[in-house]
């Protein structure tokens, strides 16, 4: 074998089914849906408004991929092996929150909330690449590009924040 080739067992233990891989981001968009409903009792009215919001999405995504798991016009291509993306390792372990204490500061609501977009739309996009054509492929592009949108309008509110704050 070669410099740099993958020999089939090598490729067989990087991949998984569809199926796993939907079951876990049902897992994390559940648990994120979990986290933020949690946190809204600790947080102050400004921030208890957005935590809602991103409770609301993750419960979204959360439906959309259970419809997808539950349709049998697709249980064959659910089936099928693809790679694992380069970012799996991460995404997963976003399924395990962190302890944010009593009384987070938006900052590290923030922080946290604009990582986990960002893992989010760095799995669905390589997700997206790797799995066969069709609604599978175009749900996972679909929330790549919900991720994103996430990411960029916390990033806003963060930049507001951190940098308003010094006026």
């Amino acid at each position: 074998m070669e410099h740099g080739e993958v020999n089939g067992n090598q490729r067989f233990s990087s991949s998984k089914t569809l199926e796993d891989i939907i079951m876990t981001a049902m897992s994390f968009e559940r648990t994120a849906h979990e986290f933020y409903t949690n946190l809204k009792s600790r947080v102050d009215k400004p921030m208890r408004d957005l935590v809602h919001e991103l409770a609301e999405e993750e419960t979204r995504h959360y439906k959309l991929l259970e419809i997808m798991h539950s349709r049998p016009d697709l249980r064959e291509q659910i089936a099928t092996r693809i790679a694992a993306p380069p970012s799996d390792q991460q995404f997963s372990n976003y399924v395990h929150l962190p302890d944010l204490g009593d009384h987070p500061d938006e900052q590290t609501i923030l922080q946290y909330a604009m990582a986990r977009e960002h893992a989010a739309m760095e799995q669905y996009r390589a997700l997206a690449a790797e799995a066969p054509e069709g609604p599978i492929r175009d749900l996972f592009k679909y929330l790549a590009d919900e991720e994103l949108a996430h990411k960029a309008d916390l990033e806003q509110r963060y930049y507001e924040l951190v940098y308003t704050a010094d006026l």
